[in-house]
Formats: C-alpha cells, sequence, structure tokens
C-alpha cells in the first residue's frame, strides 16, 4: 500500500489518440517532478534490461471541461503542483510552442484536456472528487 497516489484526469470527450498522448505527457511531468517516483530498472530471463517504471500504481480518470477546472483550482489551493495540458497544445509541434501557447491562458481560460497529480492519497481522492474511472 502506498501513502501517496498518482491521478490523471483526462477530458472524457477526446478522440483516443488524444487521451493516450495526453495521459503520456501529464505522467512525464509528474515524474520530472518527484523523480523517486520510478523504480529499479527491469530485467528478464535472458539478462535484457528495459526501462524503469512508477513504482506505484497510476489510476486514470474521466471529467467534463467544469471538472477539470475544479481539480485545478483544488489542487492550487492545497499547494498540489500539478502537470496540466490544454487543447492548444494539440496543434503545437513542440515543447517550446507548448510552453508559448500555455502561457497566454489563466487556470480560468484554459481549456484543460488533462491534469496529473501526485500527493498524498486522501489529498488526492478530495481534489480528483467527482472524476470516474475512465473505461
Amino acid at each position: 500500500m502506498f501513502d501517496t497516489k498518482v491521478a490523471i484526469v483526462v477530458r472524457y470527450d477526446l478522440a483516443v489518440w488524444q487521451k493516450l498522448n495526453v495521459t503520456a505527457f501529464l505522467m512525464s511531468g509528474l515524474v520530472a517532478q518527484s523523480p523517486e517516483m520510478i523504480g529499479q530498472a527491469y530485467r528478464d530471463a535472458a539478462g535484457g534490461v528495459y526501462n524503469a517504471m512508477s513504482r506505484q500504481p497510476v489510476v486514470v480518470l474521466a471529467a467534463e471541461l467544469d471538472l477539470l477546472r475544479t481539480i485545478q483550482t483544488r489542487a492550487e489551493t492545497r499547494g498540489v503542483i500539478t502537470s496540466s495540458y490544454i487543447e492548444e497544445m494539440f496543434e503545437t509541434g513542440h515543447d517550446d510552442a507548448n510552453r508559448a501557447v500555455f502561457a497566454r491562458f489563466t487556470p480560468q481560460t484554459a481549456r484543460l484536456v488533462g491534469i496529473a497529480l501526485h500527493a498524498e492519497r486522501k489529498i488526492i481522492d478530495k481534489i480528483t472528487k467527482g472524476a470516474k474511472m475512465h473505461a
């Protein structure tokens, strides 16, 4: 059992490729913030070495835009730093462009498509209240 929890919340109305893309990008932000989340490298029976992955499970939830904004506000008021992805980032082609388009919006005006959080279990549960397990 873990004292912390990883939650990724994506907007339910995205195309499947967008949901997968957003989930991957958001998780990379959490790992950058908390590299201790990553365990040891994997090794197979033939001696092959594979990348280390998250030491704890990741829950992927779905929500609509209004709830994503609420989740962002709840995280901010609790001091939880999030990874956030906005709709306009789908139109960019690289990291600098992503940051430039992201900087044009406030939390109230951003068209969020996903948020990722890592904090104590109880805090994550309170912040993500209302989001449903992604189907």
